[in-house]
């Protein structure tokens, strides 16, 4: 009879549970343990006083990662004010990307611009979000997240408070392009937030930050109706970019990725930053000592292109390009078909249209602001349906089912549907596919490793631009031509890409953040597919 039992290490998690990996064999990290003693902790008590949890005790091995802490401490009061700030981030970016569509038509009515410089203002914007993104994505993973994203919300506020004093239409192309520049940076808020959030609660919280984008876009367009009649456009520029100014001062306020601080052997810090979560949390720190995992080579575009990552940087460079391409496209599209009543008659009512002069302009009027306030409301749906599949199905079903979805709305445009059935047709494909982008952005910060986590999701963001980039020429170029070949495009693009969703080869559903690039994915992602209940915890300091 033998006197021992060897158990495999596990990683503990907030329930309890825990959960087994089948490279823990690989590993030969083991746990000793004498038959017949008693799993069951006591409670600990804390310096302060504070009793912690029997599930958090740890006495064989007194060792813990960031993720480990993160799970224990849980979500609370520190993640709600992360919330607000992450979402006054968004709400700004969405202000100044909706602008562009009140902006142009202004601006070709008082400075008489032809139809080819309205378009370019609006381009010039998507060029410097393209150009920018992997830039602030490498800058986020050398130099912090925080870091990051304080320059390019500072330079935005700047460049977008000086493009209301712009003298002629090159200067304030200019100094458009340079907001696009610093707008780039935004979605770097999404990795600082994700890196905060335990693993129940991320998906949700990343998904509702897509509320704050449509709450963005409402009050813009209200803001617009009671600025563009008085003051002017010039004004609407100006007071566009104050919301900004507030996230630039609640962004001392946030703490540096505690993830960051140790991947830059920064432990004291990282320390520092997981007690403040827990004080205002009111719950407890894990016991025992933080693991370092050092590693200087950070934010490497090489480190997109290993053996483990290669097809999932390609095949998400698609799908974030399908998603933009498709968004903005159907976003175009929605007033082609609204002005022409139906499908069929857009060739007709193109064929009738004498040619007439590109000065041609016309104000947006009361009516042009309310289609623009429900053309925004058609995202909150989406977000819903989103927020209630994404951890059901899994992320990689979620964002094939919303291309699925737009791709079968779209084909059935080519039936000479009425007015009623085709709002109702383009509101759904709207709603999918905003929740197929935000399931994007749910996947992505998810599948990289802390050490090119940023630069991941910026060059995503990147290859999304230049799909919003090309869209122009399909929804207003090629429908000049064939609404029938322009809707095959869309709708064939977005088969396409739900077919590249569902060759990931990665699957995040209930996997924690990889903190280091040196192991295979899954050595530190524990999922729930395994439980062993009753098993002591160890995580050896081997592990990095």
């Amino acid at each position: 009879n033998s006197l021992f039992c060897i158990l495999r290490v596990v990683k503990f998690r907030r329930t309890g549970e825990s959960s087994r990996s089948d490279e823990d064999v690989v590993s030969g990290e083991h746990e000793i343990q004498i038959e017949g003693v008693r799993t069951e902790l006591e409670p600990v008590e804390l310096e302060d006083g504070a009793a912690v949890p029997k599930e958090f005790a740890n006495p064989t091995d007194d060792t813990f990662m960031v993720e480990d802490a993160v799970e224990a401490i849980g979500f609370g009061k520190f993640q709600w004010k992360l919330s607000v700030i992450t979402g006054l981030a968004w709400a700004s970016n969405a202000m100044e990307m909706m602008i562009l569509s009140i902006l142009a038509p202004q601006l070709h009515c008082e400075w008489r611009l032809p139809s080819w410089q309205v378009a370019l203002l609006t381009s010039v914007v998507f060029v410097g979000m393209m150009s920018s993104s992997t830039l602030w994505g490498n800058i986020s993973d050398q130099y912090g997240r925080k870091t990051g994203l304080k320059i390019s919300v500072l330079w935005t506020l700047y460049y977008g408070i000086l493009s209301g004093f712009a003298p002629v239409y090159s200067w304030i192309l200019m100094l458009r392009g340079l907001v696009g520049f610093g707008i780039g940076g935004v979605p770097q808020s999404v990795t600082l937030y994700a890196e905060f959030l335990p693993m129940k609660a991320r998906a949700k919280c990343i998904l509702l930050i897509e509320v704050f984008w449509a709450i963005g876009t409402v009050f813009e367009v209200l803001l617009a109706v009671l600025v563009m009649p008085t003051l002017g456009w010039r004004w609407l520029l100006i007071l566009s970019a104050l919301p900004l100014l507030l996230f630039a001062v609640l962004c001392f306020w946030l703490p540096e990725s505690a993830r960051y601080d140790v991947l830059s052997g920064n432990q004291e810090k990282a320390i520092a930053t997981l007690k403040r979560i827990a004080t205002e949390n009111g719950a407890p720190m894990p016991l025992g000592k933080l693991i370092i995992s050092r590693q200087e080579d950070r934010g490497k575009m090489r480190d997109l292109f290993t053996p483990h990552f290669r097809w999932t940087t390609l095949l998400l460079w698609f799908i974030w390009f399908s998603n933009a391409f498709s968004y903005y496209g159907l976003v175009l599209l929605t007033t082609e078909f609204f002005q022409a009543g139906d499908v069929c008659s857009i060739s007709s009512r193109r064929k009738e249209v004498k040619a007439k002069c590109s000065l041609t302009c016309e104000y947006l009027t009361e009516e042009d602001y309310t289609d623009l306030l429900w053309t925004t409301l058609s995202e909150f749906p989406g977000v819903l349906v989103t927020l209630w599949i994404i951890d059901r199905i899994g992320r990689k079903k979620t964002m094939a089912l919303s291309f699925f979805v737009f791709s079968f709305c779209s084909l059935l445009l080519f039936l000479c549907v009425g007015r009623n059935v085709l709002t109702v047709l383009l509101f759904i494909a709207r709603a999918f596919i905003s929740g197929g982008f935000q399931a994007a952005y749910v996947y992505t910060p998810e599948v990289y490793p802390t050490a090119t986590r940023a630069l991941g999701l910026g060059t995503c963001s990147g290859m999304a631009r230049v799909g919003a980039l090309i869209t122009p020429f399909i929804a207003q170029v090629m429908l000049e031509s064939s609404v029938y070949l322009t809707l095959v495009v869309y709708s064939g693009c977005c088969l396409l890409a739900a077919v590249a969703s569902c060759f990931l080869p990665i699957e995040t559903k209930g996997r924690g953040l990889q903190e280091s690039s040196h192991r295979e994915w899954g050595q530190e992602m524990v999922g729930k597919g395994s439980h062993s209940p009753g098993v002591t915890r160890s995580n050896s300091g081997s592990q990095e």
